[in-house]
C-alpha cells in the first residue's frame, strides 16, 4: 500500500493559484463545499493573473456581503469581449472549461464543482463599465471585485419567469441583504416584468423592504373576476 500523497507545496510567487486542497482520506474529490470554495479562489486569481476585469456575482458574492453561502454553483462576470482569454485564463489554472448550448456562458469545473462565467446577464452584453462599479473584497482569502448587493437583487428578479420561478433561496438573499439594496432602483428594473413584482410584493407584505411607501400595489391579473 502506498504512502497518502502529501499536500501540495504553496506557491511562493504573489497572486499564483493557492494549492489544490489535500484530498479526504478514502475519498476521491476533496469535500465539496471546499471544492467549490477553492474553484472561486482558482478563477479569481486566475483572471487577476491574466489581467481579465471580472466580477464575482450570484450567490456567491451575496455571500460575501451577508447572505447565506451557496451550494450549487459560483458566478462570475466578465466583459463579453473577454470572453475567450477568460476562457484561456481558466483552462490554464487547470479547471474543465466546457461550452454550454447557451450563448450567454461557459462553464468551467473544479473537482466536479461547477462555475460560471457569464458575459451576457440578462439578455445584455455585460461591459467593462458594469464591472467598475464593483467594490473590492477578500472573500475566501483572496482580494476581488464584487457587484453590489442592488445589483445582485435586482439580476435575480429580472431572470424570473414561468419556466423559473422559486423564492425559496431568493427570500433569506435578500432578508440577509435588505439594508444594503437599492429598493427604488431594483423597483423601477422590474417594473414591467410580472414575476419580480410578485416577488417584490410578497418582500413587501414579509417586511423585509425599506421603502414600504413605495411598494407595488396588487392588480388583478388575468382572469380575475369583474367587480359588479
Amino acid at each position: 500500500m502506498s504512502a497518502p500523497t502529501p499536500p501540495a507545496a504553496a506557491v511562493a510567487r504573489a497572486g499564483a493559484a493557492p494549492a489544490p486542497l489535500p484530498e479526504p482520506a478514502g475519498a476521491d474529490t476533496p469535500d465539496a463545499r471546499l471544492a467549490l470554495q477553492d474553484a472561486v479562489r482558482r478563477t479569481a486569481v486566475a483572471l487577476i493573473d491574466a489581467q481579465v476585469p471580472f466580477a464575482l456575482v450570484g450567490g456567491y458574492a451575496a455571500w460575501a456581503l451577508g447572505a447565506p453561502e451557496p451550494s450549487h454553483d459560483a458566478d462570475f462576470a466578465v466583459a463579453e469581449q473577454d470572453a475567450d482569454r477568460a476562457r484561456q485564463a481558466l483552462a490554464a489554472a487547470g479547471l474543465d472549461v466546457q461550452e454550454p448550448a447557451e450563448n450567454w456562458l461557459f462553464k468551467a469545473y473544479h473537482h466536479g464543482q461547477l462555475v460560471d462565467v457569464i458575459f451576457r446577464m440578462v439578455g445584455e452584453p455585460v461591459t467593462h463599465e458594469q464591472l467598475a462599479q464593483a467594490q473590492e473584497l477578500e472573500v475566501l482569502a483572496v482580494r476581488m471585485p464584487v457587484i453590489g448587493a442592488t445589483e445582485i437583487v435586482s439580476a435575480k428578479l429580472r431572470v424570473l419567469g414561468e419556466h423559473y420561478c422559486d423564492f425559496t433561496w431568493l427570500l433569506p438573499m435578500v432578508r440577509a441583504l435588505r439594508e444594503q439594496v437599492d429598493w427604488p432602483r431594483v423597483r423601477a428594473d422590474v417594473a414591467e416584468q410580472p414575476y419580480a413584482r410578485a416577488f417584490l410584493f410578497l418582500a413587501d407584505e414579509l417586511g423585509l423592504t425599506s421603502d414600504a411607501e413605495q411598494r407595488f400595489a396588487a392588480t388583478p391579473g388575468r382572469g380575475a373576476p369583474d367587480e359588479t
